[in-house]
């Protein structure tokens, strides 16, 4: 059943077919600026083709968000309740990253139905959070009850990556909100490769596709411990960037 938009999405009196839908949501895509390559590339044109269908099948964005929600809780709950295997890296990491494109998918269908505002964006931010959260704590779980860990420091590991994912996420979203926003100007300056190419350890995409190597405990520990030490470094690298950039912002009397 196709949706009657009741903003850019519909022309007058008329739903959109899949094509259309479609072309206006590549039409409206937000900022590449300081977005990874794998978000750019893989995550926002394959969220584009769910937005696309989610619109033909009558989905609001927050219906898409609960979707989004869903798989990965799937890929979560399959992580912390069974052991490693190589059938479980390959469905945790299908559950996460489609968990994922439907993410980006309720953004841009909210776009697209000229539907956008504050309540979808709080259950996008609080959905995004408790899935940040119970992902380490899914991996804590496993650690504790299936692997065969060297020694009980490892289960220290998912504990400070749960911290340092969730200061970054929270620190991003609070810097953002706090900056003014900019008055309209010229063209923005086309986005960086490098710096798109530099974000690829700290986006969500990169950190589905290490449960890949589920299927070797080893692997996993290492692999995921790595990714771990990056996100650290770039958490210290964000917080001084983000405490600067707001400290020369000018102060309000008073």
């Amino acid at each position: 059943m196709a949706v009657r938009a009741g903003g850019a999405g519909e022309a007058v009196g008329r739903p959109l077919g899949y094509g259309e839908a479609l072309r206006r949501l590549r039409d409206a895509q937000k900022t590449a600026k300081g977005v990874s390559l794998y978000s750019r590339y893989v995550n926002r044109p394959v969220g584009r083709v769910l937005a696309a269908g989610a619109y033909r099948a009558g989905l609001s964005p927050n219906q898409v968000t609960l979707v989004s929600a869903a798989c990965s809780a799937a890929g979560i709950a399959a992580l912390a309740l069974a052991g490693p295997s190589w059938r479980l890296a390959a469905a945790v990491y299908a559950a996460l990253a489609v968990g994922f494109a439907f993410d980006s998918a309720d953004g841009q269908l909210a776009r697209l139905l000229g539907r956008g505002g504050p309540a979808g964006e709080w259950l996008d931010h609080v959905v995004d959070c408790a899935k940040i959260t119970a992902l380490h704590a899914a991996v804590l779980i496993a650690f504790h009850r299936h692997f065969r860990l060297p020694g009980d420091g490892w289960l220290l590991v998912p504990l400070g990556f749960q911290l340092t994912a969730v200061l970054i996420f929270f620190g991003g979203l609070l810097t953002d909100k706090l900056k003014p926003r900019g008055g309209p100007g010229g063209p923005a300056a086309a986005p960086s490769r490098l710096r798109a190419v530099a974000l690829l350890p700290v986006d969500y995409g990169v950190m589905c596709a290490v449960f890949l190597l589920l299927g070797s405990e080893r692997a996993f520990r290492y692999g995921y411990t790595v990714l771990f030490a990056v996100h650290v470094l770039f958490l210290a690298a964000f917080l001084a960037k983000w405490f600067r950039e707001l400290n020369a912002l000018p102060r309000q009397a008073g």
